[in-house]
């Protein structure tokens, strides 16, 4: 599951210390002191290897990093964060999704084919936003030249005075079309037919394992193929010529390598419910391919190099954070070669009450701050008493321990349990100012304490 990280931080991450890296993290994530340290230690470390010489640089590997904790405490999030802080490409992937080789399911060198493929979309939008004043320039000329008729051919006599009034006449349309008075006019644009559906040819012995893409090699073939003419209003065609002149300007073979190269040197993969693969020799039934899956991401994870679209793709250097509650199994249960490929381990503490109470207020994107921005689309003012929030921290963490602790992921059905009337009404309430405090929350949540079954409230 590609994530997207749209927005960076305000600091430039090559002078941030481990301190002010756990910082940042405490913005977002509540607690687990243990986890922030060891990522804040990982990506310094990875800053720090891109200042020593080459050589030396290539023999210093990441630290994969091991998670240990229930669900919903933040593992995942840390992670997500980090990787947003750091601007690296990112993904995450869920290890029993995985297959051993030989069996109908997803390779385990996808998680590196579609980590290339999200750097790819981060650096072309980068280059995007390079070009992306020229290429509005570009499609203006263009869209002009399409408003305004043919110059006839000028006479020796005439020609500066001829000039003089068209390029008049061609600076007055330009200054109409910026201020949007030629939005109602339409215009004829050349717009080329999208061509069939990509098809994969596959070969070796996975489905994942992509030999030829048929799309990308008929592609010169059909790339300048038919255009049809289209009509469009103003603000439509200039919007089409603008990413017709932005593909032009980025040139994508230089995209794919700087692609390459970040993914192998800025890389973060996270594996998720790894504990789910923990199992050994002798196990039954579908059990059976746990430990082949294990040996699949071995090498992945201890360094290989990968065949992508975009070219070979090194994983010595890629940061590896694997994640599981480990309930059933331990740790130990993993094979002994990957374990040793993952030597920091740090456990996530389960979350109560206090944990629930911060998490509701604290971070940036807060529940509280959510459901209050949320309301207030709709003009209604939406407000808790601190009363109030302990008071959900508490049914939050009573379900927890009644049921299965899913930890602050418990917290949204709480909420969305105690708004759903003011949801459901939105525009209709009459009294646009809504205090939730002690009572309200008591009154719209008797049901969790009266119902001990409690199985309607299970996520």
């Amino acid at each position: 599951m590609p994530i997207l990280l749209p927005d960076s931080s305000q600091t430039s991450t090559d002078s941030l210390t481990p301190r002010q890296i756990v910082a940042e993290l405490d913005k977002y994530v509540v607690g687990q002191a243990a986890a922030k340290r060891a990522v804040a230690v990982a990506l310094r470390n990875r800053m720090r290897r891109q200042k020593l010489p080459p050589e030396l640089a290539e023999e210093v590997a990441p630290k994969n990093i091991l998670m240990i904790g229930p669900t919903g405490v933040g593992k995942t999030e840390i992670a997500r964060r980090l990787a947003r802080l750091a601007q690296s490409p990112f993904i995450k992937v869920e290890a029993s999704k995985f297959t051993e080789v030989g069996y109908v399911g997803r390779d385990v060198e996808s998680m590196v084919r579609d980590l290339v493929e999200l750097g790819v979309e981060m650096i072309r939008s980068e280059r995007l936003e390079e070009v992306r004043a020229k290429a509005r320039q570009n499609a203006e000329e263009r869209l002009l030249d399409l408003l305004l008729p043919p110059s006839r051919p000028l006479t020796p006599g005439e020609e500066a005075g001829a000039r003089d009034q068209q390029s008049h006449t061609r600076e007055w349309f330009r200054e109409q079309l910026r201020d949007g008075r030629l939005d109602g006019r339409i215009v004829e644009v050349d717009v080329r037919e999208k061509s069939f559906p990509s098809l994969e040819i596959i070969s070796g012995g996975s489905i994942e394992e992509v030999g030829i893409n048929l799309n990308d090699t008929m592609q010169g073939l059909f790339q300048g193929g038919r255009s049809k003419k289209r009509k469009l209003r103003v603000p439509e065609a200039l919007e089409y010529l603008a990413q017709e002149e932005e593909q032009k300007l980025i040139d994508m073979e230089s995209v794919a390598r700087a692609a390459v190269d970040r993914v192998e040197q800025s890389g973060i993969i996270f594996v998720d419910e790894i504990d789910k693969i923990a199992g050994r020799e002798g196990s039954h039934g579908p059990d059976v391919s746990r430990e082949g899956v294990q040996r699949d991401i071995l090498p992945i994870v201890e360094g290989t190099t990968v065949n992508t679209k975009h070219g070979m793709v090194r994983t010595d250097h890629i940061l590896f954070i694997a994640a599981g509650a480990f309930h059933v199994s331990k740790p130990s249960d993993l094979i002994p070669e990957l374990q040793g490929r993952f030597p920091i381990r740090v456990e996530l503490e389960a979350l109560g009450k206090d944990e629930f109470v911060r998490i509701l207020t604290e971070p940036r994107s807060a529940l509280v701050k959510q459901y209050t921005a949320l309301m207030g689309t709709e003009g209604i003012t939406l407000s808790f008493t601190d009363d109030a929030i302990h008071k959900i921290a508490d049914f939050a963490t009573l379900v927890n321990e009644r049921t299965e602790n899913i930890g602050a992921r418990r917290l949204a059905t709480v909420m969305e349990k105690l708004l759903d009337e003011i949801s459901f009404e939105g525009l209709d309430l009459e009294n646009k100012i809504v205090t939730i405090d002690d009572a309200y929350v008591t009154k719209m949540l008797a049901d969790i304490v009266k119902n001990e079954d409690l199985t309607r409230y299970i996520l």
